[in-house]
């Protein structure tokens, strides 16, 4: 098995998802927002890149989700904090979303074969998905402003290292992946810091949006991995 691990959405680009099993990872917050929304009950999640896009999409009985610039977009029924999809919002529902980051790398993403999304609270399910399928991974850290962001990184590293726990057996990575098993390796005692001293943490900090960041911090708090599937993201069926 090989393992290339990409810093941020704009250095992916489609060729190196063929015939590959992806893995979008966007912890602060999209990818801890999806897994919430399914947890809670949602019917599907649809990925848009822009905000015209998604409003285009929505039908009645939808719900519109999103963010630009950590802020809910105006008119939207909800925003991009995991907090607000409960049960009693969301269950059964179809959801249009659309943040400034994490969804545009899901777009970016969809040549593969299998395209699963991961963030702390998932990871163990998703390296689980992820190995099922018998592919070579790529993993894309979504990052902020064209940046690498460190908790999408300790993420990386993280779902790596309980990789090679199942496996038990070495495997072929980029100098990325090395790089981020080794942050993990080094700081997984230091995660309440990792998670507010990078781009994104320090933005919710400044709007004071601190429950965003413990819940985002998580680790395996959810079994549920969503797979994205003719246009959709849906939880991951064998891991029923």
């Amino acid at each position: 098995m090989r393992i290339q691990v990409i810093s941020n959405a704009s250095d992916a680009h489609q060729a190196q998802f063929i015939g590959k099993t992806a893995i979008v990872i966007d912890v602060i917050r999209t990818s801890t927002t999806i897994i919430a929304a399914l947890d809670a009950g949602a019917a599907c999640i649809i990925p848009a890149e822009t905000v015209m896009e998604a409003k285009a999409i929505a039908k009645e009985g939808d719900l519109l989700g999103g963010e630009r610039f950590c802020k809910r977009i105006s008119g939207f029924d909800l925003g991009n904090s995991p907090l607000e999809y409960s049960e009693a919002t969301v269950k059964h529902k179809r959801i249009i979303l659309t943040t400034t980051h994490g969804t545009r790398a899901i777009q970016r993403s969809r040549k593969a074969s299998k395209l699963f999304i991961a963030g702390l609270t998932n990871a163990t399910a998703c390296i689980q998905a992820a190995l099922h399928t018998k592919r070579d991974l790529v993993i894309v850290c979504a990052g902020s402003h064209d940046q690498f962001t460190i908790e999408d990184g300790f993420c990386a590293g993280l779902m790596i290292a309980r990789l090679k726990e199942m496996l038990g057996v070495e495997f072929t990575m980029n100098d990325f992946g090395y790089a981020m098993l080794s942050l993990y390796e080094h700081m997984k005692q230091q995660l309440p810091e990792i998670m507010k001293v990078g781009l994104s943490g320090k933005r919710l900090q400044a709007i004071q949006m601190y429950d965003d960041i413990s819940e985002c911090a998580k680790i395996d708090q959810s079994t549920i991995v969503p797979h994205y599937v003719n246009g959709a993201l849906v939880p991951f069926a064998s891991m029923q």
